[in-house]
C-alpha cells in the first residue's frame, strides 16, 4: 500500500506568487506522488493487489491565496482517477481522501499568519462546517485505514471529502 500525503504551501495571491512559490508545491505534491507511485506499482502489480491513497483537499475546488495549493490538490484528483483507470486490471486501487478544515500544525500556522489564535480560528472555522466542528487527524486516518484494507477492494477512482458536510 501507498499513502501520497506530503505537502507544503506557499500561499499568496496570483500577483505575489512566485515562479519558485509555484514549482515548490505542485513538485512536492504532483511529482513526489508521481515519483513514490510509478515505483510502488511495479510490485503492486506483480502481486496482483494493491491500495493506494492520494490525498487532496477541498482546496482542490478553489482557496483564495492558494493557486498553487488548489491546483496541485485538483491535479492529485486527475491523477488518482487515471490510476483506477490504469492499474484496475491488476486489482489495486487508487482513492484520493480530500478534508477540509483539520486541525493540525499546518492549520496552527495558517491562524498565526493570520494574526488569530488557533482556538478562534477553529471556531470560526467550525461555524461554517455543517457538525459544526473542525475535523482531527483521526477523522482522515479511519478513512485510510479503511481504503487500504480488503473490504475496500472495489471501490477505486473515488474521491472521498473529508469534510463535516457536503463540498461541491
Amino acid at each position: 500500500m501507498l499513502i501520497n500525503n506530503a505537502g507544503i504551501t506557499r500561499d499568496n495571491l496570483l500577483f505575489k506568487m512566485t515562479e519558485q512559490d509555484w514549482d515548490s508545491v505542485l513538485g512536492v505534491h504532483l511529482k513526489g506522488s508521481f515519483l513514490m507511485t510509478r515505483e510502488v506499482q511495479k510490485y503492486q502489480t506483480q502481486e496482483k493487489w494493491g491500495r493506494i491513497v492520494n490525498l487532496s483537499s477541498t482546496s482542490a475546488l478553489g482557496n483564495r491565496g492558494q493557486v498553487n495549493y488548489s491546483a496541485a490538490k485538483a491535479g492529485m484528483q486527475g491523477f488518482t482517477k487515471t490510476l483506477a483507470i490504469e492499474l484496475g486490471k491488476f486489482n489495486v486501487t487508487a482513492n484520493a481522501i480530500a478534508p477540509g478544515f483539520i486541525a493540525t500544525d499546518m492549520t496552527a500556522a495558517t491562524a498565526e499568519r493570520l494574526g488569530m489564535s488557533f482556538e478562534d480560528f477553529k471556531a470560526a472555522a467550525a461555524s461554517q462546517i455543517p457538525v459544526q466542528r473542525v475535523g482531527t487527524p483521526d477523522d482522515i486516518a479511519n478513512l485510510a485505514s479503511f481504503l487500504v484494507s480488503d473490504g475496500a477492494g472495489f471501490i477505486s477512482g473515488q474521491v472521498i471529502y473529508v469534510a463535516g458536510g457536503p463540498k461541491d
